[in-house]
């Protein structure tokens, strides 16, 4: 049972840019069960909601609504605690390309002292040109995190960094780059129930409810774990550097303008958003079921009210 519970907990939450998925679980559950640590793949599936636009219009400034999708994942875990992953998305009611990203992530999970949790992972993001999904220069994502894990309440801390750059040409002969960042600090609550041989004797239900206040600057659409509930803010100053070029690749002659654009959110690094969260799994062989339900609050002026949302993975461990 034991064995189970380690090799197939890897994906219990694939929720988008969720700020820390229930993988740390299964390997706070590997060192809280003393079982010897080993290599493994874990392939997934999940489902959930992403921001997209709602028309086929290509006016950037139309409304964003929520819109469906599918997750498939694998990923590789060493014995060591370095891990690799790959992931794609499929967004249901696309009016121009489903299949809208794919992220690579690599890092590393401290798991053998009974006293912290720790890791660092570096994420790379892929976006297709899509009229769906609103454009984003977020590109790159390090991130790091720290629990103590000797109390009923786990505290933890995760700092999160994205940036990156987003190139377009909107009308032939006129290119325009835009180059941003955001930076997430999160603080956490939580703590992990575990059910042994609840219909079976070889199942188990894990239960993780939490708590978390995030801060940082808001200034992009992303995948960051910061910044999994916020839009882009209404307190944004761009700055734009115009550049004239001669002619393009292909040789030939013309000037070629360019634009170079650098946003910053007046309102700098601030409280973001409260949560509460209850993430779960039922385990049985080999397969994992798991839910996951966050409600939250946004903290920035002109935000008002408490909104939730939904997410579930099914995983398999070979």
């Amino acid at each position: 049972m034991k064995n189970h519970i380690i090799l197939l907990c890897m994906l219990l939450f694939a929720g988008r840019a969720a700020a820390q998925s229930l993988a740390d679980l299964e390997r706070q559950l590997d060192s809280l069960l003393s079982t010897p640590p080993k290599s493994e793949v874990t392939v997934g599936l999940g489902f959930g909601n992403n921001p997209a636009y709602g028309g086929k219009t290509t006016d950037p400034f139309r409304p964003v609504t929520m819109k469906p999708f599918l997750s498939p994942r694998v990923m590789y875990t060493h014995k060591t605690g370095l891990f690799a992953s790959t992931q794609a998305y499929y967004l249901f009611n696309a009016e121009r390309r489903p299949w809208f990203e794919l992220d690579l992530s690599a890092g590393y999970d401290y798991t053998k002292n009974r006293r912290f949790l720790t890791g660092v992972a570096y994420t790379k993001y892929f976006y297709r040109d899509s009229s769906d999904v609103p454009a984003t220069p977020i590109t790159n994502e390090l991130y790091a995190y720290f629990f103590y894990r000797k109390w009923w309440l786990e505290p933890g801390i995760a700092l999160d960094f994205g940036w990156g750059r987003y190139r377009e040409e909107p009308t032939p002969g006129y290119k325009q780059t835009t180059w941003g960042s955001d930076f997430n600090a999160i603080f956490d609550l939580r703590h992990v129930f575990v059910y042994l041989d609840v219909l079976k004797n070889d199942d188990a239900i894990l239960l993780m409810p939490s708590t978390s206040f995030t801060m940082g600057t808001a200034r992009y659409y992303s995948n960051l774990k910061g910044a999994q509930y916020v839009s882009r803010s209404s307190l944004i100053e761009r700055r734009s550097k115009k550049n004239r070029g001669r002619g393009n690749n292909n040789g030939g002659g013309g000037q070629v303008e360019e634009t170079d654009i650098s946003v910053s959110d007046k309102t700098g690094f601030q409280p973001r958003a409260v949560d509460f969260g209850l993430r779960a799994s039922y385990i049985i062989g080999k397969v994992a079921i798991s839910p996951s339900y966050t409600l939250f609050k946004l903290l920035q002026s002109g935000d008002s009210g408490v909104t939730g949302y939904f997410t579930a993975t099914v995983s398999l461990t070979l």
